[in-house]
């Protein structure tokens, strides 16, 4: 049995990338630079209005949450917050259910004037769900992202959904970070116009 080369991996991590796409609230297709034109445009207006991004992800986009949260706060000057609280995340848990861990604070702290990012290997995890149902009740804009299955759920819920046809958990995170660091980067640009 052959192995694996890094060539082969950098292939197939720059066709997952290429594949990238965005659909809307209305399941139209969004052609990637202005679905991050708008994706910077929103961010753009809430950092002007003060609101706050959100972002959630289970594991390993979990980590990703934070990591962005971080560098939208020091690099982009904006207001962040991720539930990563333990006591909080353990109350929820054991008191409501793990589905509800980003739901319920979202629902106490999260405003029209807000935005959700989403982030979902698979686009099937019942927390994001949940949450990106309160975010949508509160009219927060919602951008997801996800992979593994065209037809996932989360991919068909949010106003602006980045999807990457990625076949396994590590091509997604891989993906979903390298798409986060462009957003990040489009709206620093703006400092710089």
């Amino acid at each position: 049995m052959s192995q694996r080369t890094w060539k082969q991996q950098a292939d197939e991590l720059h066709d997952t990338l290429s594949s990238l796409s965005f659909v809307d609230a209305g399941g139209r297709t969004v052609a990637p630079d202005a679905g991050y034109a708008q994706w910077r445009q929103w961010t753009l207006d809430l950092r002007k209005n003060r609101g706050t991004v959100y972002l959630i992800g289970n594991g390993a986009s979990a980590s990703m949450a934070s990591h962005f949260a971080a560098d939208l706060a020091k690099n982009a000057q904006l207001n962040t917050q991720v539930f990563s609280d333990l006591s909080l995340i353990t109350a929820i848990s054991n008191d409501m259910g793990y589905e509800h861990v980003f739901a319920e604070p979202l629902r106490r702290r999260g405003s029209a004037a807000d935005m959700l990012v989403a982030i979902s290997s698979s686009g099937r995890s019942p927390n994001i769900l949940a949450a990106v149902g309160v975010a949508r009740e509160l009219s927060m804009k919602v951008v997801t992202l996800s992979g593994m299955s065209a037809v996932n759920p989360l991919r068909a819920l949010g106003s602006l959904n980045l999807y990457v046809d990625a076949p396994t958990y590590s091509m997604a995170e891989s993906c979903h970070a390298a798409a986060l660091h462009w957003w990040i980067d489009l709206v620093q640009m703006e400092n710089h116009e």
